[in-house]
């Protein structure tokens, strides 16, 4: 039993053997006829895999069958010099079959076939491993970010991911191997050329020395000894060299080596009648087999108009069977919806969904090299840095109901923003100190709505030698889903992810969380808290600062607006860096009338506290608000408004209304270090 389960083993051991020990001819002449046989199974097998990865042995089987040639060679010429020529059936027939009764013809074919076995074969398969096994390697990083890209985006799970990764790492040890295993192929090639000039050479030599036959009789007793020797040396090695280069140019099958041929070389009808009637024509060639002519190249014409007709009545039949399956599937469908479980699953919205027109789907899908999902992946590793929070899934969706240019962004279902892109052409914005005008298609940039121009790829160059910032397609899209997600991250974090942040944390300062969530503040008003500073654009990668403020401030308070205007002030080294250059900003401030009526106006209930200001004293506010953004614009990108500590949240509430995005900070949230420039103030107006 033992040495069943060990058969591979004692096998290789035995062939090792066979090099030192001398074999009767009779055991000889089945060893041939197996190394013979394994090899013809060896090549059927490359012929009927679909990847390389089904016969990953193949490089082992390479290096047994090598050994076992060689093996087989020496004891064969161990019988032929020293048992006169005779070394067993098979060699004798062989040798016998090839040289015809005419050894020089005979001997010439036997070189020829050692040539073709040695250049063709063997050189053609070594290059064709060397090189796949280059090129798998090279590939390696880009098939691994495609897998993480892919991960990301939500189109495969964790275990198809570690399934992909693992496939690439064998496909890369496969060709490794494959290429040094082919080194053997080379060696045998050259021992056996090597042999046979010593079968034959060594072999006339003892017979003219030691026999007592005439010089042609030793000529042709040891000539079909090393025909014979070589063939049945040589026909293996041309199967499993041949074997060798099917194996390693199956990578872009997706069926066997039959199944290829018969669906790639047919797939073209009209290529096979072309051919027949060209075949035909040579007919009228003078002295032309027109007999052999006929019977081919009708073959061709009449396979080629049977593939015509079969193409036509199959694409009829697939015509109808779509007919009966739509039919087939408004029936199911309705069947499949009168069970109301069912109708709940299309109650699910995604977090972010983008839907494209087709002519922008080749810059969405990886197949044909479209780099949008690795932008993705890119920003969302930025964001997580810059913000602290991991943008959800997002999911891409062709619609063939939008123009073809167009593209859509939706958060929860609902549309949000939508965008034009011309995919042949570039975007030219104009900073505003270009030296030349360029023609182009006029447009505004869908991202932050400032006018800009389509170009063509060929204008490129002279725009940016003009000035222009110049955009591709795809960083049109990727800069508009970004700012989108900015401007509604607050909407997209869930219970769950703050749950996830919160394990995160625990895993370096557990106490923290252990002792504030949700024991002084729950996990909903954690949520709200977030969420306000996610939507004034504050970070909230300083989990454990958030946490402590929290802990120290929220037993004596329950509000939670309350509670995010502490956040802010022990985040104020964030905030610092975010809206200031380092050592001084540039800031309106409040009137002091202003901030005293929105404190007197505040009132509070049991939901909240809430703002009770006249219509007609908001309308001063925003007005005056209004004028003093319009002049401060004109000397910085950002404008901020600076106010009190208690005031700030309210202001910001009021002013939301009538200008979205609106930078409100208070004293408290700015380092001291800081040089605040006032140059302006907000007064009502009158």
């Amino acid at each position: 039993m033992e040495l069943i389960k060990n058969v591979v083993v004692v096998f290789v051991i035995m062939i090792i053997a066979f090099i030192i020990i001398p074999l009767p001819a009779f055991f000889l002449d089945f060893m041939f006829i197996m190394s013979i046989s394994v090899s013809l199974i060896i090549l059927l097998t490359t012929m009927f895999i679909k990847g390389p990865l089904e016969f990953s042995i193949f490089p082992s089987l390479l290096l047994i069958t090598t050994l076992m040639r060689l093996a087989l060679n020496i004891s064969s010429t161990r019988l032929i010099l020293s048992n006169s020529g005779q070394a067993g059936k098979v060699i004798e027939t062989f040798g016998t079959f090839v040289l015809g009764g005419n050894a020089i013809v005979g001997f010439i074919v036997f070189i020829i076939i050692f040539v073709v076995q040695f250049i063709v074969i063997t050189k053609g398969a070594e290059r064709i491993a060397e090189v796949s096994a280059r090129f798998t390697l090279d590939a390696m990083p880009g098939k691994q970010m495609a897998i993480d890209a892919d991960l990301s985006s939500g189109l495969i799970d964790e275990q198809e991911a570690k399934l992909r990764r693992k496939t690439i790492q064998r496909e890369a040890e496969f060709f490794g191997a494959m290429d040094g295993a082919t080194k053997l192929v080379k060696g045998d090639a050259i021992a056996a050329i090597i042999i046979a000039m010593v079968n034959l050479i060594a072999g006339t030599i003892i017979g003219m020395v030691q026999g007592d036959m005439a010089f042609s009789e030793v000529l042709s007793v040891y000539s079909i000894a090393t025909v014979g020797d070589g063939l049945v040396a040589q026909i293996p090695a041309l199967m499993i060299s041949t074997a060798t280069g099917m194996i390693v140019t199956r990578a872009a099958s997706e069926g066997n080596l039959n199944q290829d041929v018969k669906e790639q070389f047919l797939s073209q009808p009209r290529v096979l009648l072309i051919s027949g009637c060209v075949v035909l024509t040579m007919c009228f060639i003078p002295g032309a087999p027109v007999f052999q002519i006929v019977i081919l190249g009708s073959a061709l014409v009449i396979l080629g108009i049977m593939l015509i007709r079969s193409a036509r009545l199959k694409e009829q039949e697939t015509i109808k069977e779509d007919l009966d399956r739509l039919m087939a599937d408004e029936s199911s469908e309705v069947d499949y919806y009168r069970n109301i479980d069912n109708v709940y699953n299309l109650l699910g919205v995604e977090p972010i969904e983008m839907e494209f027109g087709y002519s922008l789907l080749p810059l969405v899908d990886e197949a044909s090299g479209g780099s949008f999902i690795d932008r993705i992946v890119i920003f969302r590793k930025q964001f997580a840095l810059d913000m602290g929070v991991v943008v959800p899934t997002v999911r891409l969706r062709d619609n063939g109901l939008i123009s073809p240019n167009q593209y859509l962004i939706k958060v929860k279902g609902e549309e949000v923003a939508r965008g034009e892109v011309l995919v042949d052409y570039y975007l030219a914005l104009d900073p505003g100190n270009c030296t030349g005008i360029i023609e182009g298609i006029d447009t505004i940039e869908p991202a932050y709505e400032i006018p800009a121009k389509w170009i063509a790829e060929g204008d490129r160059d002279m725009a940016e030698i003009y000035g222009y910032t110049v955009i591709d397609p795809i960083s049109v899209i990727v800069t508009h889903l970004s700012e989108i997600i900015k401007r509604h991250i607050h909407e997209l974090v869930t219970r769950q992810d703050i749950n996830t942040l919160l394990q995160n944390v625990a895993k370096f300062n557990p106490a923290i969380t252990e002792d504030v969530i949700p024991g002084i503040v729950s996990l909903s008003d954690l949520q709200k808290i977030l969420n306000n500073l996610l939507k004034e654009g504050i970070p909230i990668r300083d989990m454990e600062s958030i946490l402590e403020t929290l802990g120290e401030h929220g037993v004596a308070i329950k509000d939670t607006d309350m509670l995010t205007e502490y956040v802010r002030q022990r985040l104020k080294r964030t905030i610092t860096r975010k809206y200031t250059d380092g050592s001084n900003i540039k800031v309106v401030t409040l009137d002091q009338e202003i901030e005293n009526t929105i404190l007197n106006s505040t009132k509070k209930s049991e939901y909240g506290t809430y703002l009770a200001i006249e219509p007609q004293l908001v309308q001063s506010i925003v007005e005056g608000v209004t004028e003093q953004i319009g002049k401060l614009k004109e000397l910085v990108g950002q404008p901020v408004v600076l106010t009190s500590p208690v005031v700030r949240i309210y202001f910001k509430r009021l002013i939301d209304q009538f200008i979205p995005n609106l930078t409100v900070l208070s004293f408290n949230e700015i380092d001291a270090n800081i040089k605040i420039q006032g140059i302006g103030v907000i007064h009502a107006k009158e």
